[in-house]
């Protein structure tokens, strides 16, 4: 029988040599194959997870539940990830809006303060009494608050107490001074004059601290106190009391802020900016109790009040909101200075000044005159200025 090849069905075909090995020492394998192939070499159970991997062989349970739980956490990283930006977004929009509502108590507090004060001081002539219970109303407030716990004891020492007196004695002054003036001149007359607290503020530490001002900070004085000025000459209310009550008010007040550098008073870790406000509050209180005593003498019981034929209730409702706003705006002004730049604060407390300045026109129905209008508007950009370029002076020159 003849062979296929032979009656033409195949075609020939030469004979090949058997190669033993099929992959030869010179062959190159991919390098996921090469590498398990020596995985398996060097250890026939990470080959067989290996081939597990590469679904050639099943995977064991136990691989499968280790591979379940690296996705697990790789899913769940992946998940915190994503979720961080939400979180930093929705924390910076919640301080955004605390501050904003700091704010507008800042100057709420304030508005009625001024409102209700000027009302009790037109009807009772007495601004030491009035001041003293502002800060009696204070220390009752302070007081409560410790005890309840709503805010931290501080620890104070005898030197600490020492070294705020001088504080409290300014800061006592300040407002007296200030509720002088409120009784004798407008809210907005008041105000604008208190629009002249930078320029003192450079002539004292230029005098007690040694430091000098740029040039371009002291041009920024020039439309304060010009527009103070202007605003004066023109003002209807104007007298000599009320003008000069509201000078010494800057003064003082511009007094404790050179004092408080002056001291260098160190603070405790419970003794924050709130603390030492209220601890001032408590000794300005027992400062002025026996100052009132010596000069106009106790007038706020409801003998003198009903004597001078006064509406007892309406007085003692104006006095009690008027002390209460006193202490609240100061406290809040301190919760916002502890979380803003004393530049952003600067430029709140300038906005504050125009609210206050505006609210009390339209409610006192005050008479305006263009002039005053322009010299107020003068010295309150004069402010803004000053607060902005005091931004650009961080450390200031020493003599």
């Amino acid at each position: 029988m003849q062979s296929a090849a032979a009656i033409g069905l195949v075609r020939p075909y030469a004979a090949r040599p058997i190669l033993r090995n099929p992959s030869p020492a010179g062959a190159r394998l991919p390098p996921a194959r090469a590498a398990l192939r020596l995985s398996a070499a060097a250890s026939p159970r990470a080959g067989l997870a290996g081939l597990g991997r590469i679904g050639l062989v099943p995977a064991s349970p136990e691989h499968e539940k280790r591979s379940g739980r690296l996705v697990a956490a790789a899913a769940a990283a992946s998940g915190k990830a994503a979720e961080e930006p939400a979180e930093e977004g929705g924390a910076a929009l919640a301080k955004t809006l605390q501050l904003g509502v700091f704010f507008g108590l800042w100057y709420l507090f304030n508005i009625y303060f001024n409102i209700y004060n000027k009302q009790v001081l037109k009807v009772f002539p007495y601004p030491i009494n009035i001041t003293t219970v502002q800060f009696a109303v204070g220390t009752a407030i302070s007081l409560f608050l410790w005890i309840t716990g709503i805010l931290k004891r501080p620890k104070i020492s005898g030197a600490q107490l020492v070294a705020i007196l001088p504080l409290a004695i300014v800061h006592t002054m300040g407002n007296l001074f200030t509720n002088m003036s409120l009784g004798k001149v407008a809210v907005s007359f008041t105000h604008t004059i208190k629009a002249m607290e930078p320029f003192f503020s450079v002539l004292l530490s230029a005098m007690f601290l040694g430091e000098l001002p740029t040039p371009w900070v002291i041009l920024s004085l020039l439309p304060i106190v010009g527009g103070v000025a202007l605003a004066s000459i023109s003002e209807a209310s104007f007298n000599w009391a009320g003008f000069l009550a509201a000078m010494a008010s800057n003064v003082t007040f511009q007094s404790r802020n050179v004092l408080s550098k002056k001291l260098m008073l160190k603070k405790e870790a419970s003794l924050d900016n709130i603390n030492l406000f209220s601890i001032i509050t408590v000794m300005s209180f027992f400062l002025l109790a026996p100052v009132t005593l010596l000069t106009e003498g106790v007038k706020v019981t409801p003998t003198f009040l009903q004597s001078a034929g006064l509406n007892l209730q309406q007085v003692y409702t104006r006095s009690l909101i008027a002390a209460f706003c006193f202490h609240a705006y100061q406290q809040v002004s301190y919760m916002i200075l502890a979380r803003v730049s004393p530049v952003t604060h600067s430029v709140g407390n300038c906005v504050k000044r125009v609210v206050v300045i505006v609210t009390s026109v339209l409610f006192f129905k005050t008479p305006v005159s263009p002039i005053n209008s322009i010299g107020t508007a003068i010295a309150l950009a004069g402010v803004f200025l000053y607060s902005q370029l005091k931004r650009l002076q961080p450390k200031p020159k020493t003599a």
